[in-house]
């Protein structure tokens, strides 16, 4: 039974969108659960507003310089102490029941290392663009195959299983995304499951991060290449360790 979650927020410069999230998340948060938000060294008023909140399960970590989204979430992965791991951005907003779905989905099986659901996709001014992203997308495809050719692993619709982070850590600098990683990398080490009912409204606007980005084709086949390379290096890596460590220690299958 899971009994409390972490969820973890990379924020820069966010201070426009970040109380109504932050509020979103803490309205569903239980007793015992933390919320570590990652400030990679905002100019704005995102540390001043941080700091008025007032919440037993806010931890707030300051990068001393600005290092990019995705060593944002792996501070604050390594960070998290909870067994499930939500990983959450600074602009959108959590719809009700989030919390509860997930743990579900994570507890009816051990497997499960990564659970997805769809979301909403708002505007700069919270107006609908699109009832589903996992539409614009084509429909959720989880498989490695289908991540590297399209991504449709939303980090911010997504939480993981604490054990994952042991072969999934430290994210590659080859990855293009810290989610695309870490889906792939759950699919390989055990169970995805995908909530098709849209647990989060997701903010598309000008200042955000987004998987929407046009490449250049050569600069997209690159990026495809090494993260195939980085996922089989790793995924090797990881099995080897573990068979070293069953031989070592007497254990493992025989």
């Amino acid at each position: 039974m899971v009994n409390s979650v972490s969820v973890i927020m990379a924020v820069y410069n966010g201070q426009r969108f970040l109380r109504e999230q932050l509020q979103s998340v803490l309205d569903q948060l239980l007793p015992g659960d933390e919320l570590w938000v990652i400030d990679d060294a905002s100019t704005d008023g995102s540390h001043a507003l941080l700091e008025r909140v007032d919440s037993p399960a806010l931890r707030v970590h300051r990068s001393p310089s600005n290092r990019g989204v995705i060593a944002s979430f792996e501070c604050g992965l390594r960070l998290a102490t909870h067994e499930i791991v939500f990983l959450c951005d600074q602009d959108d907003i959590w719809l009700p029941g989030k919390r509860a779905a997930f743990v579900q989905a994570f507890e009816q099986d051990t497997a499960v290392l990564a659970v997805i659901s769809d979301a909403q996709v708002i505007d700069a001014k919270g107006s609908m663009v699109a009832p589903s992203f996992m539409a614009t997308r084509g429909g959720f495809r989880g498989s490695v195959a289908a991540t590297i050719w399209r991504n449709r692993y939303l980090g911010c619709a997504m939480a993981l299983r604490r054990s994952l982070l042991a072969a999934a850590l430290p994210i590659p600098r080859r990855a293009p995304m810290h989610d695309m990683w870490l889906g792939a990398m759950a699919r390989i080490f055990g169970r995805v499951v995908y909530l098709p009912m849209p647990y989060l409204q997701y903010r598309r606007h000008g200042g955000n991060v987004s998987p929407s980005s046009r490449q250049s084709v050569s600069k997209m086949l690159r990026w495809r290449i090494a993260l195939i390379h980085a996922l089989l290096a790793r995924t090797l890596k990881f099995k080897l360790g573990l068979h070293a460590h069953h031989a070592a220690n007497g254990t493992g299958p025989t």
